[in-house]
């Protein structure tokens, strides 16, 4: 660390955020806030059939309706290609991508069928009500076990099969002393960010320049998106990202509806705004996590794991977006998890269905098979009767073992796991809940009668995903530090991080420094926040442009002071001399303006006080963490309530240790309503049947214990110069495996649960079972 983060210590400091004064006090903008003189509002006229074939649509009525601009449907966008993938063209998937407005087919209830434009939204939402479809219903297909149909990935004779793994699988289960084996499910649910998706597009006539406001999570490539399909060079797109009422995955990617607002806005040289309600969210935003496992372990006698062999099945739903098979490939990389695994082979069906499509959502990949790998670690420990920590610990890769690595991939980078302690971590976080106090309160409680009981999972997670990121920072002539990052904030408090960040490196005050964020026009190069990538990736590059700057304004106040750079120091914005207290001293803003085109200090320096920042990498950092929850199960109801729940994480170096812990709180939050309540279900015929809060239930405040969080920074890394991990999924990934562990161990049935979420009616007909056995 360098001398001026010694006396301006800001990393590591719990420190106010800077997102938050606009926020509090109303002035924040959010994509509702955002308006234009001549606006259209647009609204998007849906199917009400899972499958069918478009017949007719009959849009008369709406055109006719005072106030209506235009009415389009498939024939008035037929040049513009379907969503391509965020990374390009995929031959073999592009046929099953989808268009913006269906043609000739609907493939789930909510397929965008007509778009339409007029005065306000409320004309808009009137006109699409008398939009009348006439659709040839046909059967849906709503099990990814079930053979695939005319449209699906290589149909009829080589459906698409991802397939990983290494050693030799079925020679080990041929000689295992024990093989254990489940089927497991995991529900469909998806994140529910408090404000919806919401988009505005701008076309600028006079600089041929088109706008999309509104977009989060990855604004450059959502550009170069755009850019692609509409057939425009990527500097005449500018993409502006605004406040974000919660994003966690799902929010950001480019949907139908954000390209139908910016190429009506080039059509008509008019703004067009698109805000989405509750009911089109739940049943067109990427849904997320449905997928069936049957996987089998060949154990030896004391519990250590020989192989794994998985065999699952991913609910792709409708089409294939942006995110392609990312999802599906990274359920077969990363489901080993923290533990040695000397043969293995996953086999991952990607099955189209008629549902609303799926994609990321926080942890994805993770939380699904964390539940799944801790589910069977639980079963081998009951079969065999070991104690649940005890099993973990013989099979869990060891600190001395580390850095370790598999023949897997995940996001096309090979699994390379590099420092931590994972059994290490889970006896800190024993010691820290009281472990044997714990199970003894708990024994007690079940000799009174209560279905009470505990329950442990362990996870690996990874983050910071590359390749590169890139900042640049400049100090003005009043001494304020301007950074501009291609990042995106979603809510994190990415611009208190990089500003610490930055004021570490520099030496001042991080009150001092201004993030700029998710604008496109400012920066050429981004990839977002995504994949817990934001505070590896850009608060790396963040710490490498700050020492940059630093540099030259040293250099500069060296030739100012007559002294040695070494010599100097920066303190408060003022370059001082090392060992002369009260001496000569200038601050930054004086040195910006030497720097000055006409200075004549400028020599044969470049212009301003600024320099950028690059940071590269060729592997993703690998946190790990541990959740222990304790529950209690209402027998006449089938209800769970969660009475505490402990997570223990490393993170290798926390910048803001306050926002970390936020992050894991919200995460957990959210993991607790996959585990126990938060499902996206259909009837026969397809229907959507999780379509308001009454039926898709989150998690209220009440049912949300706040968990007690044991945050370590034991194990820094060595693959950026700060040894930061990233954090944003840590506090879900473990919820789902932890809960059904506890509600096992609550009802005395080893095993019992298998499918998350356990709903009161899922866990009755358990107890009903146990008790007519009884």
């Amino acid at each position: 660390m360098n001398s001026s983060a010694q006396k301006s210590p800001w990393i590591g400091k719990s420190v106010e955020r800077l997102e938050d004064p606009p926020l509090v006090s109303g002035r924040g903008e959010f994509a509702g806030d955002i308006n234009f003189a001549h606006q259209l509002s647009m609204r998007i006229a849906r199917s009400a059939h899972a499958h069918g074939r478009i017949v007719a649509v009959d849009t008369s009525a709406a055109r006719a309706l005072p106030g209506v601009f235009a009415v389009w449907t498939a024939a008035d966008v037929a040049d513009v290609p379907p969503i391509d993938f965020r990374e390009g063209s995929i031959p073999a998937l592009d046929p099953y991508r989808q268009p913006i407005l269906a043609n000739r087919m609907v493939r789930y209830v909510g397929d965008p069928v007509a778009a339409v434009f007029a005065a306000d939204p409320y004309i808009a939402e009137d006109a699409a009500d008398l939009i009348t479809m006439e659709i040839e219903e046909l059967p849906p297909v709503l099990d990814a076990q079930a053979a695939p149909f005319e449209f699906s990935p290589g149909y009829p004779s080589e459906p698409t099969i991802i397939r990983q793994g290494y050693g030799d699988v079925d020679a080990v289960f041929r000689t295992a002393p024990h093989i254990v084996a489940l089927e497991l499910a995991v529900g469909r649910h998806s994140g529910v960010p408090l404000e919806t998706r919401g988009a505005i597009g701008r076309y600028d006539a006079s600089r041929g320049i088109l706008e999309m406001h509104g977009a989060a999570k990855v604004p450059h490539r959502n550009q170069e998106l755009l850019s692609r399909m509409l057939k425009i060079p990527p500097s005449a797109v500018h993409v502006y990202e605004s406040n974000v009422g919660g994003g966690f995955g799902i929010r950001g990617e480019m949907y139908p509806e954000d390209f139908l607002v910016c190429v009506a806005a080039k059509k008509f040289n008019r703004p067009v705004k698109w805000i989405e309600d509750r009911r089109e969210h739940l049943i067109a935003a990427n849904h997320s996590r449905q997928q069936l496992h049957k996987i089998r372990a060949a154990v030896d006698d004391n519990g250590v794991i020989l192989a794994i062999d998985d065999v699952y099945f991913h609910d792709q739903g409708a089409y294939i977006r942006t995110h392609a098979t990312r999802v599906v490939h990274m359920t077969a990389g990363i489901l080993p998890g923290p533990y040695r695994v000397p043969a293995y082979r996953a086999i991952g069906h990607f099955r189209l269905t008629n549902k609303t499509p799926a994609a990321t959502y926080r942890a994805p990949g993770r939380y699904e098979t964390t539940f799944v790998r801790e589910r069977l670690v639980d079963a081998i420990a009951a079969k065999l009767g070991i104690d649940r920590i005890e099993v973990r610990r013989r099979n869990a890769i060891t600190s001395a073992e580390l850095p370790y690595e598999r023949p897997l991939e995940a996001l096309g980078e090979h699994i390379y796991m590099d420092t931590g302690d994972y059994i290490g971590l889970l006896d800190k976080q024993c010691a820290r809940i009281d472990w044997q106090k714990l199970n003894a309160d708990v024994k007690r409680r079940k000799a009174a009668g209560e279905l009470v009981g505990i329950g442990v999972a362990m996870f690996i997670e990874k983050s910071g995903l590359g390749p590169a990121d890139g900042v640049r920072i400049s100090v003005d002539t009043s001494g304020m530090v301007e950074v501009v990052t291609g990042g995106a904030s979603l809510g994190q408090g990415f611009e208190t991080v990089m500003a610490q960040v930055a004021a570490d490196g520099l030496g001042v005050d991080y009150k001092n420094c201004r993030v700029i964020h998710g604008q496109t026009d400012r920066i050429a190069f981004g990839i977002g926040a995504h994949a817990s990538r934001a505070t590896v990736m850009t608060a790396s590059a963040t710490h490498l442009a700050a020492l940059n700057v630093r540099k030259k304004a040293l250099d500069v106040a060296a030739e100012l002071l007559q002294a040695a750079p070494d010599d100097l120091d920066i303190i408060n914005g003022e370059v001082v001399r090392k060992d002369r207290a009260g001496g000569p001293s200038i601050g930054l803003g004086k040195i910006a303006q030497h720097l000055a085109p006409t200075s004549k200090t400028l020599g044969e320096r470049d212009p301003g006080l600024t320099a950028e920042g690059w940071f590269r990498v060729d592997h993703q950092v690998y946190p790990y963490g541990s959740h222990v929850a304790v529950v209690r199960v209402d027998e006449e109801t089938g209800g769970v309530t969660v009475e505490r729940y402990f997570i223990a994480y490393d993170i290798g170096r926390a910048i803001n240790p306050a926002l970390v812990e936020a992050q894991i709180v919200g995460g957990y939050a959210q993991g607790l309503g996959g585990a126990l309540s938060e499902e996206f279900i259909y009837n026969e015929r397809g229907d959507p049947l999780a379509v308001t809060f009454a039926d898709y239930l989150l998690p209220a405040v009440h049912e949300t214990p706040a968990p007690d969080v044991l945050l370590r920074e034991d194990y820094a890394t060595p693959r950026n110069p700060l040894g930061i991990k990233g954090a944003g999924e840590s506090g879900i990934t473990g919820v789902g495996a932890a809960i059904a562990s506890a509600i096992d161990d609550a009802i005395g049935i080893p095993g019992a649960v298998t499918q998350i979420p356990v709903t009161p009616q899922r866990l009755k007909a358990i107890l009903n079972k146990r008790n007519a056995r009884a």
